[in-house]
């Protein structure tokens, strides 16, 4: 039987050997909402590039770690990261619908982090810290929760008084709009107290179409404020023009661009590595291209500093 992979490029008329293709100990997957934003016939297609798994990604590189970010050393409970002031990561789920090849959790320990055992301790623990005021959302991707178990948990969060911002951080808007939730999940946030941000994660501008647009609309119209954080990727979206056009994009769709990030120096990503100098002109001419409003800022994430570091 051939595999996701194998079915993938077969479809999309490309050759393995061609490409370098290598197993790898994390998985290829993507939702098939991506798969049909891809050209086929192009191997060099920027979003190919995010998901297909190839040789260079076992080669060890000095500098790049398994925990890059410092998750683990700021992780006072199974699923809880505590890093800044005022605000708490909650890890809803291990699961994506997509594996980006330079995720930051790549190697991340899910399987010791994330059951309902471990949301029980975590919530308590907000609700005895009153110098809280946002709960975020990670994962994995919460929004690969099934509907019912999404909905227990933003309320239990919105029952913390102390609590006034609910942020969701989550991939599956851009690359399975056709599974994000909508139904219940949106008439509870229509009518929640809860200040409701979502922040999505797109590289490219052909991540985004049609039904992206549609489902921002209705995150719109439920009360949520739609930001966008991008990831620098060497041979995805490393020139100004496709970092515009994006942001511009991202725009018409109800979405303002929020972080462009430097590559977090995972183990497996170094080929996407765009350096310093490079990025700082890159945005030097985006602030050329656009207004101010659409130009995301660029920051690096140093484990064990108080907040994101801006280059």
């Amino acid at each position: 039987m051939k595999t996701a992979l194998a079915r993938l490029l077969e479809h999309l008329e490309l050759d393995p050997q061609a490409l370098d293709v290598a197993e790898s100990p994390f998985p290829f997957k993507a939702h098939a909402d991506f798969i049909d934003q891809i050209q086929p016939g192009n191997p060099d297609d920027p979003l190919l590039k995010q998901i297909l798994p190839i040789r260079a990604e076992t080669f060890v590189h000095p500098g790049f770690k398994l925990d890059p970010v410092g998750d683990l050393q700021a992780n006072p409970l199974p699923s809880l990261i505590h890093k800044y002031h005022g605000r708490v990561l909650l890890m809803a789920s291990p699961r994506c619908d997509i594996h980006c090849r330079y995720c930051f959790r790549r190697h991340f320990p899910y399987e010791t982090q994330i059951n309902q055992r471990h949301w029980q301790q975590a919530l308590q623990q907000i609700g005895e810290d009153d110098s809280l005021h946002e709960v975020i959302l990670s994962g994995g991707d919460p929004f690969t929760l099934s509907e019912n178990a999404l909905l227990d948990l933003v309320k239990k969060i919105e029952a913390i008084p102390h609590i006034q911002t609910l942020r969701i951080h989550s991939r599956t808007p851009i690359v399975a709009p056709s599974n994000a939730p909508q139904g219940r999940f949106l008439e509870w946030a229509k009518c929640s107290r809860l200040n409701k941000v979502l922040v999505v994660h797109c590289n490219h501008p052909n991540e985004l179409s049609a039904k992206t647009a549609e489902l921002m609309q209705h995150y719109r119209t439920a009360g949520f404020h739609l930001l966008n954080q991008s990831v620098l990727l060497k041979g995805v979206n490393d020139n100004a023009e496709t970092l515009a056009d994006l942001s511009q994009q991202l725009f018409t769709q109800g979405i303002l661009p929020y972080y462009l990030h430097q590559l977090d120096r995972v183990q497996g990503a170094a080929h996407f590595e765009v350096d310093n100098a490079t990025a700082k002109s890159l945005v030097e001419n985006l602030r050329r291209l656009l207004p101010g409003y659409l130009v995301p800022k660029l920051v690096v994430e140093i484990a064990g500093e108080p907040h994101k570091t801006p280059l």
